[in-house]
């Protein structure tokens, strides 16, 4: 193929032409946003522009916004023992006791997995169903054993799924993690910018937004609390006063320019783009089962990602299949990029139930804002011919 077909940007996105004609104008800034001169003030100036936009993306007061290096970061600063929250009901005295448990769904990003600065001791898991969501049932059980108990839980729950692109129930989890008095972290790197994100919405107290899913420049992030309530006493990074004392450092003046114009592009496109992803999918996936109609499409019963396929068949190795599917041009995954490019074993699926067999073959197909029906096509053509290639006794599904 004379031209590659990019289909993983649930791995990162293409950098959007408003973010790329943002910075640019950025580069030309000299001045630190911390300084009071013309210079720095004009730097500010940017810095809480782009704050609006990512705001405004998510519904946020643009004060919720405290701007990070990515989404890794922003999960590590939310995940903390040491948040406090500053304001009780009725202008009370809030409480600033240490959260001792953390609990998360058993199909989070790996940067969640890793606990932010709890103890592995203090890192529980939630069950899911074969479908990928939160098993509601099972999370009530756990915050009301743990509140008898005197115990104060966090609890942090991905929006969607960066392999599945399963929706989480949000709402629902948000109503059983306040009544047991918790506090709720919400991973929203891959929803925010392909679906509706509201964070008072949906009842978040913390969420995790990632410039480089949506089209902004790698290396941007921010971290949405409500900041009326909750206080970082102990941020990960220390030293000057930079985002209201939160974060400490100079601030990435084009990264953050880029992020909020990735994110106001994303806000105005998302109705007609989200339509559009479902007629893309629904095309990539009709295709697939006409292909093989013997391959597993994971969740397909669930409210998924408009733009995400996490599929498999039986006798085709995810390795394999990459770098067939690469030979012809066309680049997808086997899932999160958070593995040193290494085809790893899903946990996601593994906690589905899925046997080591069929997921060890998992691709995940995701498409974007410039992928055309011609490119989804392209791909359906490789995929033909990676099946045709196949053993004829091999296309049933094994666990």
């Amino acid at each position: 193929m004379s031209q590659r077909v990019y289909l993983d940007w649930n791995a990162t996105s293409p950098l959007r032409g408003e973010a790329r004609a943002a910075m640019m104008c950025a580069f030309d800034h000299v001045g630190n946003p911390s300084s009071v001169h013309a210079e720095g003030r004009a730097a500010r100036g940017l810095v809480e522009e782009a704050r609006r936009q990512v705001a405004a993306l998510v519904a946020a007061d643009p004060r919720d916004v405290i701007f990070t290096s990515g989404g890794t970061e922003a999960n590590v600063m939310a995940l903390s023992p040491a948040l406090e929250i500053t304001g009780g009901p009725k202008g009370g005295a809030g409480d600033c006791r240490p959260y001792d448990r953390l609990l998360l769904s058993a199909v989070e990003h790996p940067s969640v997995r890793a606990g932010g600065r709890f103890p592995a001791s203090a890192i529980e898991e939630v069950p899911v169903s074969r479908d990928g969501c939160i098993e509601l049932d099972a999370l009530a059980a756990r915050l009301a054993t743990l509140t008898r108990s005197g115990a104060r839980p966090l609890v942090s729950i991905m929006l969607a799924n960066n392999e599945t692109g399963v929706i989480q129930p949000i709402q629902q989890a948000a109503a059983l993690v306040h009544e047991a008095g918790a506090l709720l972290h919400v991973d929203a790197v891959q929803a925010a910018g392909k679906i509706r994100c509201d964070f008072n919405g949906i009842g978040a107290d913390l969420m995790t937004l990632s410039g480089h899913k949506m089209g902004a420049p790698k290396g941007v992030g921010a971290l949405i609390r409500r900041h009326d309530r909750l206080h970082l006493a102990e941020p990960p990074i220390k030293g000057g006063g930079q985002e209201r004392s939160a974060r400490a450092g100079t601030e990435n003046v084009p990264g953050i320019v880029g992020f909020g114009a990735a994110a106001a592009a994303a806000a105005a496109a998302l109705d007609q783009e989200q339509a559009r992803m479902v007629t893309l999918r629904g095309r990539l996936e009709a295709g697939l089962r006409a292909i093989s109609p013997e391959a597993l499409i994971f969740a397909a019963g669930v409210d998924r990602l408009p733009n995400t396929t996490l599929v498999a068949l039986a006798g085709i190795k995810a390795e394999t299949a990459l770098i067939a599917l690469d030979l012809e041009g066309i680049a997808v995954s086997s899932g999160s990029a958070c593995s040193s490019g290494k085809v790893a074993a899903s946990h996601v699926l593994a906690a589905m139930g899925v046997g080591p067999r069929l997921a060890a073959g998992a691709i995940r197909i995701s498409l974007g804002f410039s992928t055309s029906e011609e490119e989804v096509d392209c791909f359906l053509g490789a995929w033909n011919k990676l099946v045709r290639a196949l053993p004829k006794p091999s296309h049933g599904i094994a666990a």
